[in-house]
Order: structure tokens, then sequence, then C-alpha cells
């Protein structure tokens, strides 16, 4: 029986090809085969240019590859190729199903690594210029997402931080706006949305949490909505 390659989840970052870890983009360029998300660039695929590709793109509210699948194909590229990439967007444990796909690649007795990237968090924050914690005023962050699986309730508890982000928050951004108002959060709590970041049509938007309330435009791209009062403009801060 022929020997098991390996697998590498590597995180993509926010989406701009340079900001992908310089270990990241020695393993794409020494990859056989990656299977990649639908929010990888193009861009970033040219660093791989000789490996076969394979599209596993999950995408809210499109057909997409079934996890079951997805984690079939895995174990399926390590029986044939020595070395396969799993190439994820943002980082692949943070809301990237890596647990699935560790668990597959482990009850097969498939070697497989980590390689992590930056979070879209951390990117907006920094596309904002706009710090998520700040001395006196948010000293806590949670990353939160309205996904949810089958067997869990619609509309989990929100998490009691001083700054929220919110992944994936396009169409359930208002809900939760209007959950935190009903909570007592003031209605002129600073609130950044930000589409597309690191990406040439990038697009950022300063709203309140009773503007969020009323719903956001219909987005060309991944959105991320950050609330908190951290994300105050700061009185010489230069325009987006």
């Amino acid at each position: 029986m022929p020997a098991l390659g390996k697998v590498y989840l590597i995180g993509a970052g926010p989406g701009a090809a340079d900001l992908i870890t310089v270990r990241g983009a020695r393993l794409l360029a020494q990859a056989e085969v990656v299977l990649y998300d639908a929010l990888v660039t193009p861009d970033m695929l040219e660093l791989c240019a000789r490996a076969e590709k394979i599209s596993v793109g999950k995408r809210s509210g499109q057909r997409s590859t079934a996890q079951v699948h997805i984690n079939e194909q895995l174990v399926e590229c390590a029986r044939r190729y020595k070395m396969v990439v799993r190439l994820k967007g943002g980082d692949p444990m943070l809301f990237g199903r890596a647990d699935e796909e560790l668990r597959a690649l482990e009850e097969a007795g498939i070697d497989v690594e980590v390689v992590p990237g930056i979070t879209t968090a951390v990117a907006a924050a920094a596309a904002t210029r706009q710090p998520l914690t700040k001395r006196g005023v948010a000293r806590s962050v949670a990353f939160f997402t309205s996904s949810t699986a089958p067997d869990e309730p619609e509309h989990a508890a929100l998490p009691a931080t001083d700054t929220m982000v919110q992944y994936m928050g396009g169409r359930e951004a208002a809900a939760t706006a209007e959950r935190l108002l009903a909570l007592g959060r003031r209605p002129e709590l600073p609130v950044v949305v930000i589409e597309n970041c690191s990406r040439p049509d990038q697009r950022i938007l300063r709203l309140t949490l009773a503007d969020l309330a009323h719903g956001l435009e219909t987005a060309h791209g991944p959105v991320l909505v950050m609330i908190g009062e951290a994300l105050q403009r700061r009185v010489h801060q230069r325009p987006d």
C-alpha cells in the first residue's frame, strides 16, 4: 500500500495575496494539489500555478460543496499525492470548519499540519485604522457569527464583551443591532462595516447601532461588522 501524503490546512488571510504568511506562500508553491475556498482570490491561486486546483467553495445563500464531500476529497487526495493543501480564507481555526476536516484526516491516519493566517477581523481593524481594544474603553473582544448548526437555537446568546465582531454579518447584522438595542445598548454606539476587506473593491461604512438596525445594502462580497465604543472615530483621524 503506497504511503499517505500530508495535508496542510493553510490560512489565506483576508483576501489580498500579499497578506498570506511567508510559510503559507512557500507551501502553496510546493503543493501538488490545492483545494480552495470561494473567498480565495485568483491572485492567491497564482502562488500555486503548477498545482492541480479544486474549488470546494462554500458561500452563504449559494450552491456549495457539502462539507462531508470536502472531507472525502481531502482523504482521497492524500492517498494520491504527497503534498496536499486545503486553502481557507482568513484563518483555518476560526469559522473555517477545521474541526470537521481535522477529524476526518486523523481518522484516516493522515498527517496534517495547520498554518495560521490573518483573520479578517484583524485585517479590518488595520484597514480602518480602528483598534478593537482601547485603554480605558475596551479590553475584551468577541468574534461571532449568526450561522448555526442544525441542532442549535436560531438565536444564540450574544457575547457580553466590549467590542463585537460579527463575521458573515451582511444579512444578520440588522437582527444583531435590534437585539443589542433591546438589551439597552445606546443607539449612538459606533459601528464599522467593511466589505471585501483588503481587496481592491474594499468598501468601508461607518454608522451607528440605530442605523444598523435598519439593515445594510446588498453586498457584493464578504461583510464584517464591528460594534463597540472602541470604534469611535478619533478627532484627527483621516478619512477612509
